[in-house]
């Protein structure tokens, strides 16, 4: 296998787990079985945008990061700091403006663990109500 081979399906192997932790990120709190990772993944990935960010820059994921390596070693250029501004532009077709993609992130995670924390605490109270 050559590098071009492997790069690409490094690029392939980023999107599939980079979608599924942001899928599971806006909806793992919705399951009872799932609420506790959630709650430490959810923590995680905020930890990384704020602890990480105040080294890397507000907003910092190591995945994104990797991913861009890998794409840059592909040929790619001018890839946005945000990884869902770069799918959306793709998708849409439409230069999503940073700043309004930010915010939405933002939103949307601070929301997912706000309601995992309501969540796993009425888990909680129930368990030791028992």
């Amino acid at each position: 296998m050559d590098d071009g081979t492997t790069l690409q399906i490094l690029d392939y192997a980023f999107v599939v787990f980079h979608f599924s932790l942001i899928a599971f990120n806006l909806t793992g709190w919705l399951w009872h079985k799932t609420r506790r990772l959630h709650l430490y993944v959810i923590s995680a990935t905020i930890f990384s945008w704020v602890g990480l960010g105040a080294i890397y820059g507000l907003g910092y994921c190591p995945c994104t990061d990797w991913h861009w390596q890998v794409k840059r070693a592909l040929g790619e250029t001018e890839l946005p700091a945000s990884y869902i501004k770069y799918y959306l532009d793709q998708v849409s077709g439409f230069s999503w403006e940073p700043f309004t993609v930010d915010v939405l992130v933002a939103v949307l995670g601070i929301g997912a663990l706000l309601l995992s924390l309501i969540m796993n605490y009425r888990d909680w109270k129930t368990q030791k109500n028992r």
